[in-house]
């Protein structure tokens, strides 16, 4: 490549991985800040999973031509294909748990349908 393209590359690669560490970070926050599990649910997977995905992007561009990069292609896959299924369960369980607290829910459309 020439010396410019390569230069705006790793300039590319450079903001993308700060810019994800930067959601991992506001994901860490959120966890430690937020008062209840539904809450911090959702900043255990939303920005944490963006914030991982742009640090593997700006990996993946940094180690072109690389057989790592297949690696890092394989670990944002299994990422996004487990995040849901793990949200899914850890709001259900939230749910079960802490259903008795008032406040925690306006309106309940479970009802007795998760026992």
């Amino acid at each position: 490549m020439t010396g410019w393209l390569d230069t705006a590359l790793r300039w590319l690669s450079f903001g993308l991985m700060v810019l994800g560490a930067a959601f991992a970070l506001t994901a860490a926050i959120a966890l430690v800040r937020f008062p209840d599990t539904l809450s911090r649910m959702h900043a255990a997977t939303k920005p944490q999973v963006v914030g991982l995905v742009l640090v593997l992007i700006g990996a993946t561009i940094q180690l072109r031509g690389h057989g790592n990069v297949w690696m890092l292609l394989l670990v944002g896959l299994f990422t996004l294909l487990t995040i849901p299924a793990v949200a899914h369960l850890l709001g259900r369980t939230a749910y079960r748990e802490q259903r008795d607290r008032d406040g925690l829910l306006l309106i309940n459309e479970l009802g007795d349908d998760v026992d």
